[in-house]
């Protein structure tokens, strides 16, 4: 057996959440929070946190500074189990990205400094360790400015080496959606979008028609509809699975959640209705806490939380 299950490929912040604030900021006045949490961040290291908890033999190849932001997100990755020994972390230079969110009442902001996340490119990456894994995890397409032109070219190597492999592209601040990821998406056997992100994507304004596109790139395509919950298309067979829901405290990294608990049950070779099910239960417990890796460090809470809702009828 591999000595890894996943090797996630990616970028690593922390993320500034900000709590109570008044639905409408007025400029150059002093607006007071609440509260607030400083909590690992980012796609691909919240996915690997989590997936890490759950039990897979996880470990994440990225390229950070060696300031303050790093040191808790590195201890908060070790804490969670995950492998940071192939993190390149350089001394000086530029700082490590972070991501302030303003937690509004209705909708959220994220506001992000892309920082060593646009430097991480193809040659930080140690590929023998990274394809001495079972599987290959990348989220983040669009912020990994220079990593992007070689992320086919490590799904390719990927593929080759016999790797199962899976893509969240996140959110593209430039809302151009580039051609280039479509020559990618051959090569991802999970394609897990959220729903607008499916949609313009598949140039689209309707959910089945976008997975139906998208399905014809992909071998699985699972759309996040956040608590409403997920729809999945393998080839022509589509299923929709409907959300767990709890009383929300914090939405943040639900869907990379969603996605850890998918690729658990996936590698385990389960059913796609079972890994659905086992990822909206996964996306659930993430809302309980605040930032998307705090519920996961309280193990007593996980394994009730599991328990209950895996014991309920679907």
């Amino acid at each position: 057996m591999p000595h890894l299950n996943v090797c996630v490929i990616g970028e690593i912040n922390c993320d500034l959440i900000l709590y109570g604030l008044p639905k409408n900021l007025e400029p150059e006045k002093e607006t007071l929070a609440e509260g607030f949490r400083l909590t690992l961040g980012s796609s691909s290291a919240i996915f690997a946190h989590n997936l890490s908890v759950l039990g897979a033999r996880t470990a994440i190849i990225s390229r950070i500074s060696d300031d303050a932001l790093s040191k808790v997100a590195l201890e908060r990755l070790r804490e969670g189990g995950v492998d940071v020994s192939a993190v390149k972390q350089l001394r000086g230079g530029t700082p490590t990205g972070v991501t302030v969110i303003l937690a509004q009442p209705v909708q959220r902001y994220l506001l992000t400094y892309l920082g060593t996340i646009a430097e991480f490119c193809y040659e930080d990456i140690d590929r023998d360790y990274a394809f001495s894994a079972q599987h290959l995890h990348i989220s983040s397409f669009f912020l990994q400015r220079a990593l992007r032109p070689q992320i086919g070219r490590l799904f390719r190597e990927a593929k080759k080496k016999g790797l199962t492999t899976s893509l969240d592209t996140n959110d593209d601040p430039a809302g151009q959606w580039g051609n280039d990821l479509l020559d990618v998406l051959p090569f991802v056997d999970v394609f897990l979008p959220n729903e607008c992100e499916a949609k313009a994507i598949a140039r689209c304004n309707e959910l089945s028609e976008a997975s139906q596109k998208l399905s014809k790139l992909s071998r699985i395509v699972v759309i996040k509809c956040g608590e409403e919950g997920a729809l999945l298309r393998e080839g022509r067979e589509e299923q929709w699975c409907p959300g767990i829901r709890v009383e929300t405290v914090d939405a943040v990294g639900a869907g990379d959640s969603f996605n850890a608990g998918f690729i658990y049950r996936f590698l385990a070779g389960a059913s796609c209705e079972k890994c659905l099910r086992f990822a909206n239960i996964v996306g659930a417990f993430s809302t309980t806490r605040e930032g998307g890796t705090e519920a996961f460090r309280d193990s007593g809470a996980m394994k009730r939380f599991f328990a209950d809702h895996l014991n309920r009828k679907p």
